[in-house]
C-alpha cells in the first residue's frame, strides 16, 4: 500500500491504532476510549485490514473484512471532523507486515500496545482461540507442542481461520514486534502499556492513553471488563454452536446480519451473554508446572524487551527467581 493511493480515496484512515495484543485489555482500552467525545472508533472492532497475514481467509461476520481501503474507510464514515479517529486489531502487533502497512498510508499515526507476561498470556490466548474456532486442540501443552509440527503444515486444524497465528511462540518476541512500529513511527508515537499495571488501574491507564492522543483527560471514565477469558462447557456443543453461528457458508451468515439489523443491540447483547454464560464456564486454575517451564523457555523474550525498552521487566513480572 502507497501513501499516493492513500490520498487518491477520499475519506479517512484512523489516527491511532491499538495493536495488541489479544487477551492484554484492549477490548476494555477500546470500549473506554470510544466512550470519550472525541474520539471515534467503529462499532466493530477488529477491521484487521493492515494484517496481511490473516486475509487469505477470515472469520465469516455479518460486518465483513474490509479488503481494499476504499472498503476500509468506510469503517470511519460515521467520524466527526474535529474528532480523533482508531481502531484496534488485536493481531496487529504479531503481524509481520502491519506495522509497515500502515505507516505507508498514516505516517503520523499513534500506536498503542499492550504487553502481558507472556505465560498467563499464551495460556490466555489458547483459550480465546478454543472459543473462536482458531484452535481445536484444547489441552494447552499439547497445543504448545504442537507448534513445530504446525509451522510444517502438520497437524494443523481443518477449518481453522489463521493456521499461522497457532505459532504461539512468536506471539511474545515483544522486542522485535516493538522493534518494527518504533522503526516505522518514531519511539514518541509508540505507547508502551503493561497489561498488569491496567488491570491495577484501569482508569489512571486510559488517561494516560488519552493524553498520549491529545484529548481532554478530566472526563469521566466508564467502567468496563470486557472479553473475559473462558473455556468451553462442551466441546461437542462448541462444535454445534460453530456449524450453526459461523458456518462454512452464506446461510448462517445472512441469519446473522438479518437478527442484527432486526434486533436492538442491547436485546442482541442479552441474548449472546446468555449463550454464553450456558456454553462456557470460567477456566481451570493454571498448571503451574507448566507455566513455569513456559517462564524459564520465555525469560529470553523478556530480558530483551527491558533491554530495548530500558525497563526491567524481570522484576516487573517476577522472572528473578526463573533460570
Amino acid at each position: 500500500m502507497a501513501s499516493g493511493a492513500a490520498r487518491s480515496i477520499a475519506g479517512r484512515v484512523p489516527d491511532f491504532f491499538i495493536v495488541g495484543h489479544a487477551k492484554s485489555g484492549t477490548t476494555a482500552m477500546y470500549e473506554m476510549l470510544r466512550a470519550h467525545p472525541a474520539i471515534f472508533m467503529p462499532d466493530s472492532k477488529e477491521p484487521w485490514y493492515f494484517a496481511s497475514e490473516l486475509l487469505e481467509r477470515t472469520p465469516p461476520r455479518p460486518e465483513g473484512t474490509p479488503r481494499t481501503l476504499e472498503e476500509y474507510r468506510r469503517w470511519f464514515a460515521g467520524a466527526r471532523p474535529e474528532q480523533r479517529v482508531g481502531e484496534a486489531s488485536a493481531l496487529y502487533l504479531w503481524s509481520r507486515t502491519a506495522a509497515g502497512a500502515i505507516a505507508a498510508v498514516q505516517p503520523e499515526a499513534r500506536i498503542i500496545a499492550i504487553l502481558r507476561e507472556p505465560a498467563s498470556f499464551l495460556r490466555s490466548l489458547h483459550m480465546q482461540f478454543v472459543e473462536t474456532y482458531i484452535e481445536t486442540e484444547p489441552d494447552f501443552e499439547r497445543a504448545l507442542a504442537l507448534e513445530e509440527d504446525r509451522r510444517h503444515g502438520r497437524h494443523l486444524p481443518r477449518h481453522t481461520y489463521w493456521p499461522q497465528a497457532l505459532l504461539y511462540s512468536e506471539h511474545v518476541r515483544y522486542a522485535a514486534q516493538l522493534r518494527r512500529y518504533r522503526e516505522a513511527f518514531g519511539p514518541e508515537r509508540v505507547l508502551v502499556l503493561v497489561y498488569e499495571d491496567f488491570v491495577a488501574d484501569n482508569e489512571g491507564t486510559v488517561r494516560r492513553v488519552q493524553r498520549f492522543l491529545g484529548v481532554d483527560d478530566t472526563l469521566p471514565i466508564p467502567a468496563s471488563r470486557a472479553n473475559p477469558t473462558v473455556r468451553p462447557r462442551s466441546r461437542r456443543a462448541h462444535g454445534l454452536v460453530h456449524a450453526v453461528s459461523v458456518g462454512h457458508g452464506r446461510g448462517s451468515l445472512a441469519v446473522k446480519g438479518a437478527l442484527k439489523a432486526v434486533m436492538p443491540a442491547k436485546l442482541r447483547r442479552g441474548l449472546v451473554q446468555g449463550v454464553n454464560e450456558r456454553l462456557y464456564a470460567p477456566p481451570e486454575e493454571a498448571d503451574e508446572a507448566l507455566m513455569e517451564r513456559l517462564r524459564a523457555r520465555f525469560k529470553p523474550e523478556v530480558v530483551a524487551l527491558g533491554d530495548y525498552l530500558d525497563y526491567d521487566f524481570v522484576k516487573r513480572w517476577g522472572y528473578e527467581r526463573i533460570q
